[in-house]
This record gives structure tokens, sequence and C-alpha cells, in this order.
């Protein structure tokens, strides 16, 4: 059973038609990342998913069910832009207001749970207006987590996070998705940090879906290369184009090659045969990013 299925969705806000005909399947235990330039419908997807808009047409299903079903609703946790916090309450009182508009039994117990899955727990006594960025998101997806969700939409939640915030955020929903049984739909600008923990993907662009891939469906389409510079590159490039299937020189001034090869091989055949000296070459692969840069750029 998928967590989300979405079928022909649309929206208008007037004669603005900010989904048209989006299409979605999220399985279960995914961390599923979803991508896309601003305006492009991903919150708008993700407010419907949760309930705070309708929808114009189409279907939305979540486990299986229609998505206003009330045993369902109460499956989903959710931070889209900032959670209700009252500044001037600590924490663990802002975590207990929130226990009690839920009716959550055994508030206390929790709360400390929901408190040390974001390893927030030795900040429970914080006011909330003294919390980093980075404390405020990871205190979102606990208010997100009360009630033991199976579905948590989250809007950006790794943005404007330094490295040490980031790579906290990627451990909680790491652990979130296999410890607790939990579905995670995050949406995010910050692509190489999306990239360390998606399982799957979903690409919109003009409120539509333009590609929907699993983690080993992207790295089929992100082929390795060898990049490398010369001190002159187009009769470098020329002499490539001759011997390699597909030779490009990139925004950095690299030579790519995208066959199947060895960058030692590639040495040998400049310098013995033309005698071009290799200044610098190197091994690497197409990331998230650039095959993101390059789908768009497709379309326009």
């Amino acid at each position: 059973m998928n967590a989300i299925e979405i079928k022909n969705l649309s929206k208008n806000f007037g004669p603005k038609q900010a989904l048209q005909g989006l299409n979605m399947t999220v399985p279960q235990g995914a961390i599923y990342g979803f991508i896309g330039e601003n305006g492009s419908g991903k919150s708008t997807t993700e407010k419907i998913i949760c309930g705070l808009i309708l929808p114009t047409g189409g279907e939305v299903k979540l486990f299986g069910k229609d998505y206003k079903d009330p045993d369902i609703r109460a499956k989903i946790g959710v931070l889209i832009e900032q959670p209700g916090c009252f500044p001037n309450y600590s924490v663990w009182n802002n975590m207990m207001l929130q226990a009690a508009n839920l009716g959550i039994k055994n508030a206390e117990e929790e709360v400390r749970k929901v408190l040390k899955i974001v390893h927030m727990e030795g900040s429970a006594s914080n006011k909330y207006k003294n919390c980093s960025l980075g404390m405020k998101q990871r205190i979102g997806i606990a208010f997100a987590l009360l009630g033991n969700p199976n579905l948590l939409i989250l809007d950006e939640p790794i943005n404007g996070l330094d490295a040490d915030g980031m790579r906290i955020m990627r451990e909680v929903l790491t652990d979130v998705t296999k410890n607790c049984n939990c579905t995670v739909v995050i949406s995010s600008h910050i692509l190489g940090e999306l990239e360390k923990i998606a399982t799957h993907y979903g690409i919109v662009r003009g409120g539509k879906m333009i590609a929907e891939m699993t983690t080993e469906e992207l790295n089929a389409s992100c082929p390795t290369y060898v990049a490398l510079k010369t001190k002159d590159l187009e009769n470098t490039k020329t002499l490539l184009n001759h011997k390699y299937s597909r030779v490009e020189i990139d925004e950095n001034e690299y030579i790519r090659i995208y066959d199947s090869i060895q960058a030692e091989e590639v040495v040998e055949f400049l310098y013995k045969e033309h005698k071009i000296a290799v200044i610098e070459i190197k091994t690497n692969k197409i990331s998230l990013e650039e095959y993101y840069i390059d789908l768009m750029k497709e379309g326009k």
C-alpha cells in the first residue's frame, strides 16, 4: 500500500491554475524529496494533502482511503512554515499545550519521547524565543510527531540551517522513518542535503509532476564522468571527441568525458599520442542538483 496516491489533482486560485492534473505516488516508509521551483505547486499540493485548502479537482488517497477520512487525518503530522509557539513559553510548555490541543493521553510521556527523537530533550526548559533556527525547526518536527503519525508533511525544514543543524535534521528524519513507522514528504531547495536522505523523488514544474523516481533510478540517470583540464581546452576536446562518444566543456571549464573509462587511460592517450599534458583530472558523478537543473532546462 502507498502512503499517498494523487491522481489528476488540480487547484485554481481565481484565474491562476496552480496545479494542472498532478499525479503523485509515495510508498509507505519512504523519505520522498518533493522538488520544484518557487511557484511550481509544491506547497499547494502539501496543503491539500493536509486538508488546509480544498482542491478544484482530482483524487487524493492516504493509505488507501480518501484523505478527508477522520481516521486518516489523525495519522498526519504537519510542519508548514513555522510551528505556532508562544515565544515566552518554554519548549516544554509549548509542547504540553500542543499535546492538550490534540487530546493526547499520557502527555508528559509523549512529549519526552518526541523531544528525545528530535534531540531536544536537553533544551526543554529553554524559552522558544531563545532557541536557534535549527532548534525551532526540530521543535516544529516534534510538534508534528505528537500523536504518533504515520505520515509527516514537512515544508522546507532544512532551509537556513548551518552544517551541524542539517546533520542533526538528517539524523532525525532517518530515525523517524526507521523507528517510528513513518513516511516523510519533505520539500527543499537544498538538493545536496536532500540527496543524502531521500529514498524517492518527485519533481514538479508548472503544477505538473514531470518525474518520479527512486534513488536507484536517479543514480542510473546520473552517470559518472572523468573531468580534466589542459592548457588548450578546445583542441583537447576536439581530439577527445574522435575517441569518445560524449565529451563536453562545463561551466567551470572542465572537459567532461561520460564514457565508461579510467582517468589514467585519458592521461595516457593525450600525452603519449598528442603530447598534451593534463593539468588536473578527477572522477565525479552528476548530482541531483545538476540532474534537476538539466530537467528544468529541457522543459524551457
